[in-house]
């Protein structure tokens, strides 16, 4: 054997081995429930209690269906690893990218596809500290495509202007915080507003939608209901 080379061991304790959903089992889920799940695999993250993932078996099962828990709006940050935030694995969860997480007429799209035609009982919009697109906004950026997307951040600037206590600056980082706190808490209203589908849902129980922001730092998710 090469002397580069390394072999290791794994126990099955150290495989995350949770089987793909099926139909029936997906709508045995609560959102309540689906939320838990997300709690606890985010305290598994932080406490660095991730497993080896059977990818090759979960495509396997995952080849004929799908059946996902949630639907997550992410950033495109690539320093935001949503599967591993929640400690998930392949078919567990649809995830939406996109920069500063904004909501428009694609987004919502997904998300009723994800929610009305394939079962998921859980929406919710995640922000994270350091946030480009937030600190783009901040600066009013005018670059291209770049600004048409910026556009949908500044309603978030304005507010957490007329609310923050503190020095309002691109420098002040808690500054940069209050607008991605409230630049998820627009992204909740506006699929609320603009979604009627989704609205619906979640006024029958059959879905919730939340934000949460992740601690690039720490690992751990602050979620919003």
């Amino acid at each position: 054997m090469d002397q580069q080379e390394k072999v290791i061991d794994l126990s099955k304790e150290h495989v995350l081995n949770n089987k793909v959903l099926s139909a029936e089992e997906q709508a045995s889920l609560t959102p309540e429930r689906v939320i838990e799940i997300l709690k606890e695999g985010n305290k598994e993250f932080v406490e660095d209690r991730l497993t080896i993932r059977n990818n090759t078996e979960r495509v396997r099962n995952a080849s004929l269906g799908q059946y996902p828990k949630a639907v997550i709006v992410s950033c495109l940050d690539s320093r935001v690893p949503v599967e591993d935030v929640f400690h998930r694995g392949i078919g567990d969860v649809f995830v939406a990218r996109v920069a500063g997480n904004i909501i428009n007429e694609d987004i919502l799209g997904s998300l009723e596809y994800a929610c009305k035609v394939s079962g998921a009982k859980l929406v919710m919009i995640l922000g994270h500290e350091h946030c480009g697109a937030i600190s783009s906004a901040v600066k009013n950026t005018q670059l291209g495509n770049i600004t048409q997307l910026l556009s949908k951040i500044q309603p978030a600037v304005k507010m957490a202007k007329e609310t923050f206590k503190g020095e309002i600056a691109y420098s002040n980082p808690d500054f940069l915080e209050a607008v991605c706190y409230q630049n998820v808490e627009n992204g909740i209203k506006e699929v609320r507003k603009n979604s009627p589908i989704l609205k619906k849902m979640e006024d029958n129980g059959e879905i919730k939608i939340i934000g949460g922001v992740y601690d690039m730092e720490s690992g751990k998710v602050d979620f919003m209901s």
